[in-house]
């Protein structure tokens, strides 16, 4: 069974503990102040670090006095913190150098079983360079140059975690984060069909249709439950939205708020179904609905309506194709459907390939499988070497889903072709099991905090 690891923070008082604790858990809960001996108890957080998750600790500052006073009973409980961790993150405050409590703390470290990394805070600027120095006698390897203040040398706090705090249980990473109905928006030009689809999705008259173009004007929730041909239910909460024009054809006020409203909707949907009238084809606001929608990171699903009275069905279908897959680069080979809100055909498929998309959406990859693709993708083609300097590519890990993000490592990666970019992220849908949804790729390189 998968434990989250565990990281306290040990040092003296006053080097920074709280601030480096806030900074991880994203809020301010530990109280901070220029005064030492403001924590006194241990204080527990869920911390994320550049897709890192762990448990983080923040202890009392480690004090030498008898174990019947206060400091001593801090003591007591910055040792408890330790003993139970998975790996001990020993700070110290590089502008004031190593004092002899710093060493004597590190005695006590090297004496107990807990891995211990090193981290010099507050080594902003050359005010701290004698300090990181000098922290190399305690006997702890690289010490990591750091500013908690600043949030400076977070790559390389990463890069030290990594090794103790990263999800080894490759079962628990593929499960998706969360489940819940099936959030499924139908967004379109005015007069595609999106209410007429939702009716015949739902099997009664739920929204007004007729031929006129803009009669829905709120974009509509209603919760469901799929009967697929398989046997099972699914639960779905369909949104119908507002037709969209485009944005200069756009000027009466109420119209207005219809496409904010239809565009916010999207922002809360899982995965989006542009519904296009088969009779009339594909057009260019069609591919600008279809962007916004990949922009937000939502997944996008292509269906073609009213296609039992279409001309010509063949070159119809491979006509639209070819036109998304160029007007649509970013993410080629978005699913394309043919439906009919008239007959009811293709919406089973509709329903079944909107599911298996959104697990796409949800899904994580273990580190062990996704870098095992890595060094076989760089094995494969090399970056560059632009003005003859190398560069290095370190390592990819999968910082968050829902869409699927990564953030890629190494040295030199603000000179990565935006090509190479792309490379890497076609290799990830296609090998990776992510198909045609949205995939963020941020490089990070490490940052000298002496600079």
């Amino acid at each position: 069974m998968y434990r989250t690891p565990i990281v306290a923070i040990v040092g003296r008082p006053n080097v920074g503990k709280s601030t480096l604790f806030n900074r991880l858990v994203g809020k301010r809960l530990a109280l901070v102040d220029d005064r030492p001996g403001v924590t006194r108890d241990r204080r527990e957080g869920d911390a994320e670090l550049l897709g890192l998750n762990f448990r983080i600790v923040d202890t009392a500052g480690f004090e030498t006095d008898d174990p019947e006073t206060l400091p001593g009973r801090m003591r007591q409980q910055t040792q408890a913190a330790v003993a139970e961790a998975d790996l001990a993150l020993f700070m110290i405050d590089a502008r004031a150098g190593v004092l002899p409590l710093d060493e004597e703390i590190a005695r006590w470290l090297r004496s107990g079983d807990t891995p211990v990394v090193l981290l010099a805070n507050k080594a902003e600027g050359r005010a701290g360079e004698g300090g990181v120095n000098e922290s190399y006698a305690l006997g702890f390897g690289d010490p990591v140059p750091f500013s908690a203040g600043h949030g400076e040398g977070l790559v390389e706090l990463f890069e030290s975690l990594r090794p103790y705090v990263e999800r080894e249980d490759e079962e628990a990473e593929e499960e998706p984060e969360e489940g819940g109905p099936l959030k499924l928006a139908i967004v379109g030009r005015p007069n595609a069909g999106k209410s007429t689809l939702v009716n015949r999705i739902l099997g009664e008259e739920r929204m007004i249709t007729g031929p006129e173009a803009g009669i829905t004007r709120d974009s509509i929730a209603i919760d469901w439950e799929w009967h697929s041909p398989n046997g099972q239910t699914y639960p779905v909460r369909l949104i119908d939205t507002a037709g969209l024009r485009k944005k200069a054809k756009v000027q009466d006020k109420l119209e207005k708020l219809s496409v904010a409203d239809a565009l916010h909707a999207v922002d809360f949907a899982e995965v989006v179904v542009l519904l296009l009238d088969a009779t009339l084809g594909l057009e260019a606001q069609d591919l600008r609905i279809a962007d916004k929608v990949l922009q937000e990171g939502r997944a996008l699903i292509i269906a073609l309506n009213k296609w039992d009275v279409a001309e010509a069905p063949p070159s119809l279908f491979q006509g639209v194709r070819a036109a998304l897959d160029e007007g649509l680069a970013q993410v080629k080979g978005v699913p394309l459907l043919t439906v009919s809100a008239a007959t009811g055909r293709g919406i089973d498929q509709l329903l079944a390939v909107a599911h298996e998309t959104r697990d796409a959406w949800s899904k994580r990859v273990s580190t062990g499988q996704l870098n095992r693709w890595f060094e076989k993708a760089i094995e494969a083609n090399p970056p560059p070497a632009p003005g003859g300097k190398r560069i290095k590519l370190r390592y990819l890990t999968q910082a968050k889903t829902r869409p699927p993000g990564f953030i890629l490592f190494g040295t030199r990666v603000d000179q990565l072709p935006e090509s190479y970019r792309r490379y890497l992220v076609n290799g990830i849908r296609r090998d990776l099991g992510f198909g045609a949804v949205p995939v963020r790729l941020t490089l990070r390189a490490p940052k000298n905090p002496f600079d």
